[in-house]
């Protein structure tokens, strides 16, 4: 199973290309599409979108895994926030690919155990779970990490649910579209 995990932003939108089989998860692809504060707006909005565009139709994931938008006091960053994950879910339906979305207490609790984890506890689980020994940086790639590892953990537990081994898009596609017949 492949996931693309996302960590939208303006400045900075993290990504991760993870792949389970079995128990055992591997980080096949990850960093982080930086944009200039110099760029206009509609600049790095299309950057971001051609990247991740990029990024799925590389690596082909099953579906992608991204953060619920959250608002907190700060509507100034919520915004710009909100404009990078359009783009990205924008992305993602141009591919018919689907949506996994989690809460960031939900990715914390998948990935550390505890919804209430500290960013270092994330990104030393990301690392651990992931085998990677290197440092993380910046934090949004190792968010995207803890977004896919999330999304597999998920999406185990609705293919264990499901009969028949159907592939996660599939029982995706049927959770998004009760109707359809595939």
């Amino acid at each position: 199973m492949l996931a693309l995990g996302i960590d939208p932003g303006t400045a900075i939108c993290g990504y991760g290309v993870v792949e389970m089989k079995g128990s055992v998860m591997k980080p096949l692809f990850y960093g982080s599409i930086l944009t200039d504060k110099d760029w206009r707006p509609e600049e790095r909005l299309l950057k971001i979108h051609q990247d991740v565009s990029d990024i799925i139709g590389h690596f082909q994931p099953e579906f992608m895994s991204i953060e619920k938008l959250y608002f907190n006091r700060n509507v100034n960053t919520a915004i710009p926030v909100a404009q990078a994950r359009g783009v990205v879910l924008l992305a993602a339906a141009e591919h018919n690919l689907p949506i996994l979305e989690f809460t960031p207490m939900q990715i914390k609790k998948s990935v550390t155990g505890t919804g209430g984890a500290e960013k270092n506890q994330i990104i030393f689980m990301v690392r651990r779970l992931l085998g990677i020994r290197e440092e993380i940086k910046p934090d949004d790639t190792a968010d995207a990490l803890a977004a896919a590892i999330c999304g597999l953990n998920q999406a185990r537990v609705l293919q264990l649910q499901a009969k028949g081994g159907a592939r996660i898009g599939e029982i995706l596609e049927k959770q998004r579209n009760p109707l359809s017949k595939r």
